[in-house]
């Protein structure tokens, strides 16, 4: 039997059905609706009552109108990897701030919050997974370690997957003020902590110079708190290398982020395979995006690479294992 779950808002009360792009069969859902008639309380949205078998992601990250970085290119692969994602723009951006000019608006940290005071106010605030990305204020990001509390609190085994996006290549892209914020706050609450090389070593406060160095610093971040480090490019003697540790309990960019958190959930105690699978699925839309580009007639000696999700999917949900990647325990 086919059977349609009608819910209601708390807003004047008007009844809505929610379903996905095509219709499934519900298990028959009386008790359900008899506990909340006698708890008089309306009945949950669907993706609650009934919840993903992954996880859900609440994603705090960037976006814009076009291009894919931040939310645009992280909610498509983990939702592919069978995740329910909820996206929180930090700024909402015209394009990349590449590019020569750019417009939009800045989420403060006040109305972040009042987002969080919403879910929660609608018992929508449970979380499996929290990922955050760019953040460009000391302001919202001490508001986002509140969100981490908050979500805690409800979940205790919330699992906090932390870009800490703050340049490349020497640079700073973010307020300086931002990198001690990091150190001394974020890093210790992280589970999973992705920096790139630069801003590895602007959490560690030395140089990453070689595959040692790449180790070493994987084990001065796990002194701080997280469990799993990935630095996911190293540029060393032409070659670029991905370094990761997960620290055994005793007893590029935001795509990149995404497809860890994904794969390292359904691999929890095999870091090395979720790393292998991710850059291989990293590596498909890269390789499907220069294709693209040649395709239509862009020298890509010259052109700006973007990331393009479209026709990839299959590349992420079933990628080919390609890429030796150097994991420590």
């Amino acid at each position: 039997m086919i059977r349609l779950l009608v819910l209601h808002n708390n807003y004047n009360n008007s009844p809505f059905i929610s379903f996905p792009s095509q219709l499934i069969a519900l298990p028959d859902l009386s008790i359900l609706r008899r506990r909340c008639l006698k708890k008089k309380m309306a009945p949950p949205i669907l993706s609650l009552a009934l919840p993903s078998e992954t996880g859900r992601v609440l994603s705090i990250q960037s976006h814009t109108v076009q291009g894919y970085v931040g939310n645009k290119s992280a909610v498509f692969p983990l939702q592919l990897l069978g995740y329910d994602v909820d996206p929180i723009m930090s700024v909402q951006f015209s394009n990349h701030t590449g590019y020569p000019t750019f417009k939009g608006q800045v989420l403060n940290g006040e109305k972040l919050w009042e987002l969080i005071e919403g879910l929660e106010a609608n018992n929508l605030l449970y979380y499996t997974h929290l990922l955050t990305g760019y953040i460009g204020s000391v302001s919202f990001l001490d508001n986002v370690l509140e969100v981490v509390k908050k979500l805690r609190s409800i979940n205790p085994t919330l699992t906090y997957v932390c870009d800490p996006v703050m340049g490349d290549e020497g640079k700073l892209y973010v307020p300086p003020e931002l990198v001690s914020v990091y150190r001394e706050k974020v890093v210790p609450v992280a589970s999973l902590l992705t920096p790139n090389q630069f801003e590895a070593e602007q959490l560690t406060g030395f140089r990453i110079a070689s595959e040692q160095d790449g180790r070493e610093a994987c084990r001065h971040l796990h002194a701080a708190g997280p469990k799993k480090v990935v630095i996911t490019s190293i540029c060393i003697d032409g070659n670029l290398l991905l370094i990761g540790s997960h620290e055994k309990e005793k007893g590029t960019g935001d795509l990149m982020t995404a497809l860890l958190l994904g794969w390292s959930n359904k691999y929890p105690n095999n870091l090395d395979k979720a790393a292998e699978l991710a850059v291989s699925s990293l590596q498909a839309v890269l390789s499907r995006t220069l294709k693209d580009y040649e395709k239509a007639g862009y020298d890509m000696q010259t052109s700006s690479l973007e990331i393009r999700l479209i026709q990839s999917q299959d590349d992420i949900r079933n990628p080919e294992i390609k890429f030796n990647s150097q994991l420590y325990d």
